[in-house]
């Protein structure tokens, strides 16, 4: 525990629907849900006006679509997302060398360590001055918690919602926390929360008058003893700077659960050619490829495959994970797939019989997505039909400049076309395909990085 509030928490203001809003002056102030749009879709981000109705992270998006029947669902935009992520943690790394980022959205940064603030009147000025080149910077607003311990850090950044900041005295801990529900404690969920509860322990003041003994009677030695502190208030957890990713995964879940054989593992082949998209743009290779399969009944089964040595060939991951399929039992149908690689290295070790299959190919066989061997190209007509036009996705009009789909069918998709910069724009509507309406990458959300 610090003795001044230098340790910074940050979680920025909704994120995924705030980015949407800002890049849509059309959705401005009303409701916006970002997430899977299928039936078996969950909400990712939800815009305050959208949380009036109810709506939260992780709910089915069945459920929110009936809460908010008149809220836009988006897709997420990922590399939308991290683009904007970067600029802020790089306004971060400003601060102090020791940033921990805990998602793309939020993280913690040693305001000590950066000599920008050593008592409370700095770290306040800090404060302020990072949600002010936030917004100055990304067009979004960030909340800020200050204080002696990542734990009342995050509480605080929590209270300062939305865009706001709050600073909590060290020493003022266990007065803040006592008549708080033990779920704001990390590492108390729904079951433990529940099991506590039982035990007629409901407030943080209850586990600290409870005792550690009989926290550790209740929940195990590491839990409870770890419990029994925080609720006093004491966590000196520090400010670890950004580790290497451990892992690179990809995962899908289907509208509806796959029963033939050969459509499993064609999915399964997508999804290692997409795995080894993020694992090369990673600068990474890996020696373990994993397998993951979620049945019809929920169950959950992972396999593995170490190879000799890290690689990021994606013949060699696309049939490491075919083998793997062939152990799992896939006749009740699978609603989700996954595909992932572990192990990580900065190198590739070339896999020399992997090489010999590849070069054994007959010369009519089909060449994987992502090889380095030529492919005939698509017929221009057929490549049209399949384009898909996601909610939310940015597309430009070669008469109508910059716009994003509002949404699409029988053969038809909806247009507004408008900018992060200008007002909300008119809606038109065209043929799926239209040579004229091609994808495209997002606008800047700060009209100034336009120009640069």
């Amino acid at each position: 525990m610090r003795a001044a509030p230098t340790i910074l928490h940050l979680d920025m203001d909704a994120f995924f629907a705030a980015a949407e809003q800002a890049s849509k002056p059309s959705l401005r102030g009303k409701p916006v849900v970002v997430g899977g749009l299928g039936p078996r879709g969950v909400v990712a981000t939800a815009s305050y006006e959208a949380r009036r109705f109810g709506v939260h992270s992780a709910m089915p998006m069945g459920q929110a679509r009936r809460l908010a029947p008149n809220a836009a669902y988006l897709v997420p935009r990922f590399a939308f997302y991290r683009s904007i992520s970067d600029q802020v943690m790089e306004l971060l790394r400003r601060l102090s060398p020791l940033v921990e980022p805990l998602s793309l959205d939020e993280a913690f940064v040693d305001l000590e360590a950066g000599g920008v603030a050593d008592d409370s009147a700095g770290a306040r000025a800090a404060g302020e001055r990072l949600r002010v080149a936030i917004l100055a910077t990304t067009g979004l607003t960030g909340s800020v918690g200050l204080a002696g311990s990542k734990m009342i850090a995050k509480i605080a950044s929590e209270e300062a919602k939305p865009d706001g900041l709050v600073l909590i005295e060290p020493g003022t801990e266990r007065e803040l926390l006592g008549p708080r529900s033990v779920r704001i404690l990390p590492g108390v969920g729904p079951a433990t929360g529940e099991h506590l509860r039982r035990a007629g322990i409901t407030t943080v003041s209850d586990l600290a008058e409870a005792g550690e003994d009989e926290l550790v009677r209740l929940l195990g030695r590491a839990h409870g003893a770890s419990l029994h502190r925080m609720a006093q208030g004491y966590d000196d957890r520090p400010v670890v700077a950004e580790r290497d990713a451990k892992s690179v995964s990809v995962e899908d879940t289907f509208d509806v659960d796959l029963h033939d054989r050969v459509r499993i593992r064609t999915e399964v082949e997508r999804l290692a050619e997409r795995c080894v998209g993020r694992l090369r743009a990673s600068g990474h290779s890996g020696r373990t490829i994993v397998l993951k399969v979620r049945r019809f009944d929920f169950s959950t089964l992972t396999r593995s495959e170490t190879l000799r040595g890290p690689t990021d060939d994606p013949v060699v991951v696309r049939e490491a994970a075919g083998r793997l399929l062939e152990s799992v039992d896939t006749t009740g149908g699978v609603r989700l797939l996954g595909v992932g690689v572990s192990g990580l290295a900065d190198y590739t070790q070339e896999d020399l019989f992997a090489q010999a299959e590849a070069s054994e190919r007959p010369a009519d066989e089909a060449v994987p997505a992502g090889s380095d061997e030529p492919e005939e190209a698509p017929d221009a007509a057929t490549e049209a039909a399949e384009r898909v036009w996601a909610p939310g996705h940015d597309v430009r009009h070669a008469v109508y400049g910059a716009g994003w789909v509002q949404g699409s069918g029988v053969g038809r998709v909806t247009v507004r076309f408008e900018e992060p910069w200008s007002g909300p724009g008119r809606v038109r509507t065209f043929a799926v395909d239209d040579p004229e309406l091609e994808p495209s990458e997002p606008l800047p959300l700060v009209r100034g990085d336009a120009a640069a």
